[in-house]
């Protein structure tokens, strides 16, 4: 629970820059069990000052619920403010980053930059806490760097302050996605404070989330970068976490329908220009890993319509179909061998 809201299965799709649209989280719900999609990081900045593009970024529907949006800023009343325009739009609950340390970011004094002056982040959590009637969540990192882990110290004082649950990555900002993520921080956290504390941070497979919740006593995961171009990894996580199932990955010609749907959901939301140029960068990841697909990897991040990623990844599922003659050739082969 985080205030009054059910997140069941507990695992959450974490906000992603230019990924996690509209599109991406209605995917992520048609193509597995997730309890939370989080919209990508919104300048608070940007809805305090009505810009059109920012607001665009309120692009929810019932459909993706319960959904939650991510701001960031370093001033509290204009956090603040850009909370109470986010619950009179309809979303489901606000999350604070204090995480992101994209450099650009941290110069304007939020997101990770906060770590470095928790006086200031208590105030932006506080200000955004009492704005608001939602409930409330932060997504940080272990620290600032590696000399000094505050993520329990954040942990105490957004509880304090009212929050109702709280992400962990366990990597310090000035680490990036760099080095190996810290599992021991999330489990102090989930040690020192009483509100929900949901681990984040090189969780890449179903083994990955096992050794989260076993190594921390997180009450749920946050996956990322593991769900582009595979939104299926929530159904296989569910399938281990419900039934102990272990269901393999997709097939490339699931993987090719997925990318398609992505696709029209995006050119819906976004019309075919813009909608397709988006998508050039995360078509590709659909094919990852896939043999004899470099040529349509490269091909993906140059179409120009739905037609031109229809007719390409129509060419992934011919590459599934000879894949699987191949397999069962090599067995019919060993059995006449026999």
């Amino acid at each position: 629970m985080i205030g009054d809201i059910r997140i069941w299965p507990p695992l959450v799709l974490a906000p992603m820059a230019g990924a996690t649209n509209h599109a991406f989280r209605l995917l992520a719900r048609e193509c597995g069990d997730v309890g939370l999609v989080v919209c990508e990081m919104i300048s608070s900045y940007g809805l305090y000052y009505n810009n059109e593009r920012t607001l665009d970024m309120f692009d929810w529907t019932d459909a993706e619920r319960p959904v939650s949006v991510q701001i960031f800023g370093a001033v509290p009343e204009i956090v603040a403010e850009a909370a109470r325009k986010a619950e009179d739009a309809g979303v489901d609950m606000i999350d604070i980053n204090m995480g992101c340390w994209v450099p650009k970011v941290v110069r304007t004094g939020a997101c990770a930059a906060l770590l470095k002056d928790l006086k200031q982040a208590r105030a932006v959590i506080e200000a955004c806490v009492n704005a608001t009637s939602l409930p409330v969540t932060v997504k940080t990192r272990k620290g600032w760097d590696l000399r000094e882990a505050c993520a329990v110290d954040v942990a105490r004082i957004a509880e304090d302050a009212g929050v109702k649950a709280i992400t962990i990555h366990g990597r310090a900002a000035s680490q990036g996605f760099n080095g190996q993520s810290d599992s021991s921080v999330i489990a102090e956290v989930k040690q020192a404070v009483s509100i929900p504390v949901i681990g984040n941070g090189d969780i890449r497979t179903v083994d990955d989330v096992e050794r989260m919740f076993r190594e921390t006593g997180c009450d749920g995961v946050m996956l990322g970068r593991s769900a582009l171009g595979n939104p299926f990894i929530f159904r296989e996580v569910w399938a281990w976490l419900d039934r102990g199932e272990r269901t393999g990955p997709p097939t490339a010609q699931e993987r090719a329908r997925a990318a398609l749907r992505h696709t029209v959901l995006q050119v819906e939301a976004l019309g075919e220009e813009r909608g397709i140029r988006e998508m050039r960068g995360l078509l590709p990841h659909y094919i990852k890993g896939l043999e004899n697909a470099a040529r349509i990897r490269h091909a993906l991040t140059q179409v120009r319509t739905v037609a031109d990623v229809q007719k390409l990844l129509s060419q992934v599922a011919e590459l599934d179909c000879e894949h699987n003659l191949a397999e069962r050739a090599a067995v019919n082969s060993g059995e006449r061998a026999a």
